[in-house]
């Protein structure tokens, strides 16, 4: 039996991999796939392959690119989801905040440096003609970190995946004032190097699974209302949300990864491009 670590974010995109593990799929396979919930999101992540405490990672497209790029001894195998991430803009429910516009030259809580939400960010600014050498950050961890930074004000706006975030805005914590969805494929499955080395037939055997059970996923019975009930959704917005997602089985391609290492070059947040080679494990 062979062990891998896994990592990615508690939300509903990841589902298919707990109805594969509690399948005993993995098992049947001769893996012991360990799956570990990081709700910090990428930039906790990135670091756990650096600091090998996680062997894969279910990660945003955009952060691990940035990350590789740095020196992340690690390659993307696969992109997982294709369709764009949709990052509501949220502020807290009670302030003065109206529109996009007023959080111009404003605070934005962030999970961590080189998250989604600070990339995303920039993303954002860029979208607006603002200026993105002015952008402020606040390091918050978590959801329940932003709550309490938008509440007492050591923020101004959170960036987070619209759907996950929705009851947040049901219950009135947040408002909801925009959308930002993502130019690219939003995750991506990483591996680090020396695992692929090692177990690469571990890791082909893991993506056959995974991109079995993805393509049927959408065709589970009642697949909206077990996803409703586990990420505490309402029934409508779970529909809405696997009508707007597409899981992928393919590899990133040459021209998505060019656009995106030239979208990441022109914000700053690389300072450099790299080879397809050197991000994108080729078979």
């Amino acid at each position: 039996m062979k062990t891998i670590k896994i990592a990615g974010v508690p939300e509903h995109f990841n589902f298919p991999w707990h109805l594969s593990i509690d399948n005993g799929e993995f098992q049947k396979a001769g893996i012991d796939l360990l799956w570990t919930n990081v709700p910090e999101g990428t930039g906790k992540m990135c670091q756990m392959l650096r600091d090998a405490d996680t062997d894969m990672a279910v990660i945003l497209t955009e952060g691990i690119i940035k990350d590789i790029v740095a020196g992340n001894p690690s390659k993307i195998v696969q992109v997982y989801v294709e369709s764009a991430l949709i990052w509501g803009i949220h502020v807290d429910a009670q302030s003065e905040y109206k529109t996009l516009e007023d959080l111009e030259n404003k605070k934005a809580a962030i999970s961590r440096l080189g998250s989604g939400s600070q990339l995303m960010a920039y993303v954002n600014a860029s979208n607006q003609g603002w200026q993105t050498e002015k952008l402020q950050f606040e390091i918050v961890n978590t959801i329940d970190g932003a709550v309490q930074a938008l509440n007492n004000g050591t923020a101004d706006y959170f960036m987070w995946e619209r759907f996950m975030t929705k009851p947040l805005v049901d219950n009135g914590t947040f408002r909801r004032i925009a959308d930002c969805p993502t130019p690219w494929p939003c995750f991506v499955i990483a591996v680090r190097n020396q695992i692929f080395e090692e177990q690469p037939e571990a890791i082909t055997e893991i993506l056959r699974i995974i991109n079995q059970n993805t393509s049927q996923f959408k065709e589970i019975h009642s697949i909206d209302k077990t996803l409703a009930e586990t990420y505490h959704q309402q029934l409508k917005d779970i529909q809405e949300w696997l009508s707007l997602t597409k899981w992928s089985q393919k590899q990133l391609d040459a021209k998505m990864l060019d656009e995106i290492q030239n979208q990441l070059l022109e914000l700053s947040l690389i300072d450099k491009r790299v080879t397809f080679d050197e991000i994108v494990k080729t078979k």
